[in-house]
């Protein structure tokens, strides 16, 4: 879990990370989450006035409701209410990325776009649509998750249940388990990245993964014609061994598509607290 009070311009006063006890099941997972919202609320200094809360998968923000999220284990889960019953704060639902996307849109490296695509690879993938300044999530609360695009047909089992998801070959997490398999070595993924022009191995898997994106990254070209992608999550952290690689390989599948400018992501691991907090301050003004 990452956890932060925020002010109302969207700058972080204070945050943290803790332990999500998922292996204890949904139920400790909701409480646990409730729990930090109350203790931070009550941070000496400060008066909270709204929560913000996004998690990973499907989610009914008019409702409330996190409808589905296979790493937390839910389906269906009241997440505002019961937030704001033990609060009693202004609550707003929103998802993980989408929200990451919607803090880079307005505060981060999106700054000015008015078209924006916000793609994060990190343990999983998965995309945020930014339309000035306002995200979009599809009529059933699950637009733009490009990670479960199908581009290799003929590839593993991905945890959606399709075979040759981008995420099932190109996550962080599938990044290293496919070099330790090709290697016999288990290493992290930046590891592997800055051992690319030594390493033949690294340098064959990253290519690979770089060619998965840029399928996947072509797709939402075609579908969104955004003017700006950020690149955000535990890769994006690689830089330009990202970006320039990931830039060739559009511009050379490019056919009637525009590649829009490519850039990594501003806010880092903190952009999804800010934008849960954006979430948390709409909901305050709107009074809904």
């Amino acid at each position: 879990m990452k956890c932060a009070l925020v002010d109302v311009n969207g700058r972080v006063l204070h945050s943290e990370t803790r332990v999500t006890p998922r292996e204890h099941g949904p139920e400790a997972v909701i409480k646990s989450i409730v729990d930090t919202a109350v203790e931070l609320a009550a941070t000496p200094g400060y008066r909270a006035r709204a929560v913000g809360l996004v998690v990973p998968g499907p989610v009914d923000n008019e409702r409330g409701i996190a409808v589905y999220s296979s790493n937390l284990g839910w389906r269906d889960v009241p997440f505002r209410q019961l937030v704001e019953a033990e609060l009693g704060l202004p609550t707003a639902l929103g998802h993980d990325v989408r929200a990451g996307g919607l803090a880079e849109a307005r505060l981060g490296a999106g700054r000015g776009s008015r078209q924006l695509l916000f793609v994060a690879i990190g343990t999983g993938i998965a995309g945020a649509h930014i339309i000035d300044g306002s995200g979009l999530s599809g009529a059933h609360g699950a637009a733009c998750e490009l990670g479960h695009v199908v581009v290799r047909p003929d590839g593993p089992k991905c945890g959606c249940g399709q075979y040759g998801c981008v995420e099932s070959l190109a996550s962080a997490v599938q990044f290293e388990r496919r070099y330790a398999e090709a290697s016999g070595t288990a290493r992290e993924a930046m590891d592997i990245i800055a051992a690319v022009d030594t390493d033949p191995i690294a340098q064959r898997v990253w290519r690979e993964t770089i060619e998965v994106l840029a399928d996947g990254f072509l797709l939402g070209i075609a579908l969104l014609d955004p003017d700006t992608i950020v690149v955000g999550g535990g890769l994006a952290k690689s830089g330009d061994a990202l970006l320039t690689p990931l830039r060739t390989a559009l511009t050379a599948r490019a056919t009637f598509h525009t590649v829009p400018r490519l850039v990594a992501a501003e806010l880092g691991r903190e952009a999804g607290c800010v934008g849960a907090a954006l979430l948390g301050l709409e909901r305050l003004e709107d009074g809904t």
